[in-house]
């Protein structure tokens, strides 16, 4: 194999392709990069039986074929690379690659034990590259990092004709993002993927204007051991990721449908507040919010006491409730808007605070697109 490449190209082809792989892979095959020269196009790919990213560009082929390379070692040389074309050129064991007055000889890999990479299935549907980072973003944080199920460590895509979701939980809080979609499907779809990889995706592809989105479900050809899978792609680059078997739970219904309790505060001065209280609570997990007429007063106590005292428009009685000050900080972070709306809900244990519900207040376009829903502490 011999070809010549743009030094830019190429290291933006390898970049992409080795942030969608694992940083620890089952073993040395997984963890390289598939390089394959056909005529005047070089396709870049990497594939751990979970995951699987490739791209294509234009190269100056001068003899084709297909060799398997470490990605640590090719990710790290072309991102150092002088400003030169790059000429590939392989002899037995040996790629020889030279860029400017650099070169490098590194060992391929046995490449007849790399996977087959999957092929991608019908396209579900297309939305924004922004579109989808932005939803992503909003809810993944949600996600557990606590692997003991799997679901909680997911984020859970549910498309209809119209709109395509994303909703996340960890137990404790619930993140709901719903956007308008193009659908191509004759069917409501739904896909539990991995919050990490959904996210390192949606980075991949939030420069992209038209992301083509395809979700199979899992025994869709009528074969059972057929997995589940969901494909981005979008001009030549594409990616996927294989489905988690579990079931999601409706959390949907923890929703309130509606809000008589709630109160109006600007965003980022809860934020600050929030953030500058939370700085004396070193063994206890929550902040008390007492939630009056015009205001909202802020404190935490520990070995050392805060509090803090902050305008406000409540509609309905005053309330006090203890949260954890991180998880109000995403969750409002993430409604990203000026101001937000705080719901408080009905609760059939009078010893125990309903669910707190938060969302965007005052854009009529996202102002139900986005919901988060956070349990608070007892009090």
């Amino acid at each position: 194999m011999k070809f010549q490449v743009n030094k830019d190209v190429l290291s933006e082809a390898v970049s992409f392709v080795v942030r969608i792989l694992p940083q620890k892979v089952k073993n040395q095959i997984l963890g390289g990069i598939l390089i394959e020269a056909d005529a005047n196009a070089l396709r870049i790919s990497v594939f751990d039986y979970e995951v699987s990213a490739q791209i294509e560009t234009v190269a100056k082929v001068e003899d084709p074929g297909r060799i398997l390379v470490s990605s640590r070692w090719l990710s790290e040389i072309t991102s150092r690379l002088p400003n030169a074309p790059v000429e590939f050129e392989t002899s037995g064991t040996k790629l020889y690659l030279r860029c400017g007055s650099s070169n490098f000889t590194i060992p391929t890999l046995d490449i007849d034990a790399y996977p087959t990479l999957p092929e991608l299935p019908p396209v579900s549907g297309s939305i924004s590259g922004e579109a989808m980072a932005d939803a992503v973003s909003q809810v993944a944080f949600a996600a557990s990092k606590d692997d003991v199920s799997p679901w909680m460590t997911c984020v859970q895509i549910e498309t209809t004709p119209k709109q395509i979701s994303f909703v996340a939980t960890d137990k404790y809080r619930i993140a709901v993002k719903e956007i308008d979609w193009q659908s191509k499907a004759t069917e409501d779809l739904s896909a539990l993927v991995p919050a990490k990889t959904l996210q390192e995706i949606a980075k991949t592809f939030a420069n992209q204007t038209d992301v083509s989105v395809a979700i199979r479900s899992a025994g869709a050809d009528g074969k059972e051991h057929t997995q589940g899978m969901i494909a981005f792609k979008a001009n030549n680059r594409s990616v996927t990721s294989y489905l988690v078997k579990d079931n999601f739970p409706p959390v949907r219904s923890y929703f309130p449908k509606e809000a008589s309790n709630y109160c109006v505060v600007a965003s980022q001065d809860l934020i600050d507040a929030t953030r500058r209280i939370a700085l004396v609570l070193d063994n206890k997990p929550a902040a008390k919010y007492t939630f009056a007429a015009d205001q909202v007063v802020l404190e935490a106590s520990d070995a050392a006491e805060a509090s803090e005292t902050m305008p406000a428009e409540l509609s309905g009685k005053e309330l006090e409730v203890k949260m954890k000050p991180q998880f109000v900080i995403e969750g409002v972070s993430a409604a990203k808007s000026e101001f937000v709306k705080i719901i408080f809900t009905n609760n059939d244990q009078p010893d125990r605070p309903g669910p707190v519900l938060i969302s965007a207040h005052g854009q009529k376009d996202t102002q139900d697109s986005y919901r988060y829903l956070l349990q608070p502490n007892r009090f």
